[in-house]
């Protein structure tokens, strides 16, 4: 049976699910960012999925890049790159990264991880960011 790892719980936001995927928008107000989790008990790595399931993560991911853009929009924000990554070095279970970024954002040209501090999302950017990503993903 799928379990979130906690650690998903203290730094993003639920924003539902899709066909396989658990998404989630990541609280770092620093970049429009959505973190996707296929719902596969144990899985860690993409060779956990079966072919179906991997063709239907990349349309989630797609899916994702657009949620995105949306969110990085409905913040006055607009997305000028999309990078994606699964790593799971710190947090091993299964999951996705699609990071919009710009290049003015606090780590560009570089990676976003283990460059400086989450910031926390004002409230209403919080919301407006939620229901721009919910919307795109048809949530």
């Amino acid at each position: 049976m799928f379990q979130l790892d906690p650690a998903f719980l203290a730094t993003s936001e639920a924003l539902g699910d899709l066909a396989l995927c658990h998404a989630r928008l990541q609280a770092d107000a620093r970049y429009a960012w959505i973190v996707l989790l296929p719902r596969m008990a144990d899985a860690r790595e993409l060779e956990d999925l079966a072919p179906d399931q991997r063709v239907r993560l990349m349309d989630e991911i797609l899916a994702a890049g657009a949620a995105v853009r949306a969110a990085g929009a409905a913040l006055g924000r607009p997305v000028a790159k999309l990078n994606v990554g699964q790593l799971g070095n710190v947090t091993p279970q299964l999951h996705v990264h699609v990071v919009g970024r710009r290049p003015d954002d606090a780590a560009w040209p570089g990676p976003v991880w283990g460059h400086g501090t989450a910031q926390p999302y004002a409230a209403n950017a919080l919301a407006t960011a939620v229901g721009a990503a919910k919307t795109a993903l048809g949530l």
